[in-house]
């Protein structure tokens, strides 16, 4: 029954562009096998590294085992196959192909070289990236919300480890399991009032109208919301609320308690010069504009013999780019077209391409196995495990 409901899901939609999926063979032959690089859907998913052999490029593939999937599992991806297959667009990571082999579903996509914003955040930027590179993040993902909700869609899982970024610097969103539509039988519906299914661990970048499931229902603004916690995520080194109970983190949202970016202005001077244990700002709420002195300028630190982690000052931009995301009432929030004008943006001069893979520096993309070394030799496969195994790919959603 499964891998009849996949099977018409697969043969009843429309055909996508050639170049994005159909350049890929569906057929598994077509296909080398290489690392396992993470895990995920209740461990009825693997995510390979593989080699296409026709051209050699490296992909990454979802293998699901059907015979293992509930009903409720089934409907669930037969959501994101349909909407993988709609959309199209430069900042969301495509689907290059999707078939069945044996008892699996395959889905093949790009191997983005970096990983996710929360891999780089968890292995390199403990304390937080730097302004200008979560500018070039945050302007990727605000086009991909731009056109995702153009299309009537909420995506409902907007975080870090959903923001893949290839190794030229490309920044796409992943993560579209969670999405829901706003079309209501052929009409956009003002609102939803669906609670997204296997939602625990995106709990602290919800909305706190997401979460509250009042009559009022939720719509596009809500990934705005996730947004502006995101750019805290990347700023600060760690997500809001992520130490309190869900009960108490509701209970803060819904109060209007607001998250902030920590830096020389939000964190009390007394507290910037004590030892870095970080207590104080571990859950990324601020208790209030600090008396700190000006802001300096793209979240450098503002004194080089600083030893806080924090003893930096973001741009007057960027807190109030977030400020504006974060408002409790929704319709205060700016849409993600909006937010593309915003002034924080400025500071963009050049291509993604050119600036990211400077900004991410000491950081380079997984690429070692595409030197001299071949993955089919035993030291060549294991440097590149070894150059994958500092990812938290758990949670990197393909």
């Amino acid at each position: 029954y499964f891998f009849i409901t996949i099977h018409e899901s697969l043969t009843s939609l429309p055909r996508p562009p050639r170049d994005t999926m159909g350049s890929f063979v569906p057929d598994s032959s077509a296909y080398e096998l290489l690392a396992v690089i993470g895990r995920g859907l209740e461990d009825l998913m693997t995510v390979n590294l593989a080699r296409y052999r026709p051209t050699g490029e490296h992909v990454a593939i979802r293998r699901i085992d059907l015979e293992s999937c509930t009903n409720d599992m089934v409907n669930y991806l037969q959501a994101e196959l349909h909407v993988s297959k709609l959309f199209h667009h430069s900042s969301i990571l495509p689907y290059r192909s999707i078939f069945i082999a044996d008892n699996e579903l395959w889905v093949i996509s790009p191997f983005m070289a970096y990983g996710s914003a929360r891999d780089l955040i968890s292995t390199h930027f403990t304390d937080g990236m730097s302004e200008l590179a979560i500018a070039y993040i945050l302007l990727g993902m605000l086009k991909a919300l731009d056109y995702i909700h153009h299309m009537g869609y909420v995506h409902r899982s907007v975080k870090a480890s959903h923001v893949l970024i290839s190794a030229d610097g490309q920044v796409c969103m992943s993560g579209l399991r969670s999405i829901i539509s706003l079309i209501r039988h052929g009409q956009r519906a003002r609102v939803v009032h669906d609670f997204p299914q296997y939602s625990v661990k995106v709990l602290p970048w919800l909305s706190p109208e997401v979460l509250q499931q009042n009559l009022q229902g939720y719509d596009f603004r809500s990934d705005i919301y996730s947004l502006g916690i995101t750019a805290c995520e990347l700023a600060n080194g760690h997500v809001p609320f992520k130490d309190m109970p869900a009960t108490q983190m509701l209970l803060e949202k819904l109060n209007g308690t607001v998250p902030c970016l920590l830096d020389t202005t939000t964190i009390p001077p007394e507290e910037l010069t004590m030892k870095p244990s970080r207590s104080g700002a571990d859950s990324g709420i601020c208790e209030g504009p600090g008396t700190g002195g000006a802001r300096h300028s793209n979240g450098e630190p503002s004194s080089s013999s600083g030893s806080h982690p924090y003893s930096r000052t973001f741009s007057p931009h960027f807190h109030a780019f977030v400020e504006l995301c974060l408002q409790r009432d929704p319709e205060k929030r700016p849409s993600a077209s909006a937010l593309i004008g915003h002034s924080f943006f400025k500071q963009i001069k050049r291509r993604p391409s050119e600036a990211l893979p400077e900004l991410l520096r000491p950081v380079s993309p997984i690429t070692g196995f595409e030197s001299t070394q071949h993955e089919d030799s035993p030291s060549g496969l294991a440097s590149l495990e070894s150059g994958i195994s500092h990812l938290d790919v758990d949670d990197w959603d393909f």
